[in-house]
């Protein structure tokens, strides 16, 4: 199954309009919870929820942000992460590594991280940070691991560790695979903030825009992903990932593969012959295949 058993296959809603006002106030009934989470026409919008303590990534967020990224649904196509106030988050809660918590406390703390921020890769949707305000440490970890970022111009980007005495080791498994190695290693070894614009320039982000445009502009990116097969969109996101880490020749290999896979889809099929009856293309968003390709 293209979708990796993180999600059924199934006939799929398409993004449309809708009214995030009132989802917006839904969310926000709730300051209980670390993690808020609505879906609306395919879209999941999961917000970190702990602003009084910059929204920092402890065992419990994570675990919960690892909830909310795993909820099985039929109709998921894309996931949004933002979070309320001006940190989107300050990463790991400094208080939980301190030495009484013990070293397999603080293994947990590592383990569950770095599962939250390869399962993001891993899942078969897109996920994109919508980023307003501070990223530092694992928050800018978190970030680099989307697959789309879009910032509003106030924000900023750290990896701050080695100030305090814990270098940003982890994190940088994720910025050094988003930032030339030499920006990667200056933001570490300094722990000096990144503007926005220089975080577009280095590519740790995808786009920059206005803070009044943030949401307007993330909700359009993910209403444009809303618009392809889920399946398609499932199988490249994969191979992308999977290409990256390999070789010149073996990437080309492992795309090409991809490509012969993608073709066999039934969407596959069914979005050259709409291209070629100049017509928009039917999607069953599911893993069916074309009989007349086997």
């Amino acid at each position: 199954m293209i979708l990796g058993g993180f999600y059924k296959a199934s006939n799929l809603l398409k993004c449309s309009g809708g009214s995030w006002r009132i989802l917006r106030r839904k969310m926000s009934a709730d300051s209980s919870s670390l993690t808020l989470r609505e879906q609306q026409d395919g879209i999941r919008r999961i917000v970190l929820n702990n602003p009084e303590k910059r929204n920092t990534l402890s065992l419990a967020m994570l675990e919960s942000l690892r909830e909310n990224l795993l909820t099985d649904s039929d109709d998921l196509r894309v996931i949004i992460i933002s979070a309320r106030g001006p940190v989107f988050s300050a990463g790991h809660d400094l208080k939980e590594l301190r030495a009484a918590r013990g070293r397999d406390y603080h293994s947990r703390v590592f383990q569950t991280c770095s599962e939250v921020m390869t399962l993001i890769q891993d899942i078969p949707v897109p996920v994109i940070a919508m980023v307003n305000g501070v990223a530092t440490a694992a928050g800018c970890q978190l970030v680099a691991s989307c697959d789309i970022a879009i910032a509003s111009d106030k924000s900023t980007f750290a990896t701050p560790g080695v100030n305090v005495g814990l270098f940003c080791s982890t994190p940088g498994v994720a910025i050094g695979r988003a930032v030339p190695r030499k920006v990667a290693m200056e933001m570490l070894l300094t722990g000096r903030p990144v503007s926005a614009r220089d975080a577009l320039l280095h590519g740790l982000v995808s786009k920059v825009v206005l803070e009044e445009q943030l949401e307007q502009e993330t909700l359009a990116v993910a209403r444009r992903v809303c618009e392809s097969s889920r399946p398609v969109v499932a199988l490249g996101k994969a191979v992308f990932h999977r290409q990256m880490t390999l070789g010149r020749d073996a990437a080309y290999a492992s795309a090409a593969a991809a490509m012969l896979e993608n073709l066999t889809l039934w969407d596959g099929q069914e979005g050259i012959r709409a291209f070629l009856e100049k017509r928009k293309p039917v999607w069953s968003n599911t893993d069916a295949v074309d009989t007349n390709t086997r």
